[in-house]
């Protein structure tokens, strides 16, 4: 993952990182921005995505304003000039990573491209390409200095051959034991060593039951580790776990298969997991 990162830095290629879901993509971005010490710029796709939400819309409600107020003191071509200025661009999250005027360059975090339509796609294609847009009322606005790009995918749908021939490639699946361990006491580490490595254990046993449908992630097994702090307990049992299971299971049908055998069986096979 760092020499992935590293390269993307280096090659000033836009990184592509699909997996599993909670195993830290978006967080990938969120750190890169604290370690670069720079802003981090995020777009959530989601289905409907269109251009105008990306790049920039112009703030209506504004320029109606300042054409009422300037309405017969100022001639129409410079009111036209005032209104369709900078003053009123409502500058969305591709813009923005284009116009940025920090010291270093930010991070542009695409988060989630699968759940945009495919035409979108296309024109991120060539938004990668050039870092370059047009508004009509401007002209063209080209970066200053190029974006650090993360692009992130659940892989909900396919991406297209042509992002991927634009970026470096990194997938991300669950950490093993050892390491989701080290991430839970980095992250709470108010929370006794004993218990941790118990829900660790019991998570990754989670991951490998048959039958779930979507198995918790490591943001799935922080929540638990803060929800088992606050109830405070010394270790896990049948009572605690299902207390707390709406941090792990998060759907109706993986929920059905949660029984009390299930958990019982869960809670002895991780622990002779640790005792091993």
């Amino acid at each position: 993952m760092a020499t992935a990162l590293f390269l993307a830095l280096k090659l000033e290629k836009p990184l592509l990182v699909e997996g599993e879901p909670g195993c830290g993509k978006t967080e990938l971005g969120k750190v890169l921005s604290f370690v670069l010490d720079t802003d981090l710029i995020r777009l959530q796709c989601y289905e409907g995505l269109d251009v105008n939400a990306a790049i920039y819309e112009w703030d209506y409600l504004r320029q109606l304003l300042a054409i009422k107020i300037h309405e017969g003191s100022k001639d129409s071509d410079s009111l036209e000039a005032e209104i369709f200025g900078e003053r009123y661009l409502l500058k969305r999250p591709l813009l923005q990573a284009l116009l940025h005027k920090g010291p270093n360059p930010p991070v542009l975090l695409i988060d989630e491209l699968d759940r945009a339509d495919e035409e979108f796609e296309g024109f991120l294609l060539e938004f990668l390409a050039e870092f370059q847009v047009t508004v009509p009322e401007l002209g063209s606005l080209r970066a200053s200095q190029r974006p650090y790009v993360i692009v992130t995918s659940n892989r909900t749908r396919e991406l297209g051959d042509g992002i991927r021939r634009r970026c470096l490639y990194l997938y991300v699946t669950y950490p093993d034991l050892e390491r989701e361990l080290e991430i839970v006491r980095l992250k709470v580490p108010d929370l006794d060593p004993s218990l941790s490595r118990q829900a660790v254990e019991f998570v990754q046993r989670i991951r490998r039951t048959d039958g779930m449908q979507r198995r918790p992630g490591v943001s799935e097994t922080l929540d638990w580790a803060n929800a088992l702090l606050g109830l405070g307990g010394p270790e896990l049992d049948e009572e605690t776990v299902l207390r707390t299971a709406s941090c792990l299971i998060k759907s109706a049908e993986d929920r059905h298969l949660f029984t009390d055998s299930i958990i019982r069986d869960l809670l002895s096979s991780a622990a002779t997991e640790g005792q091993r």
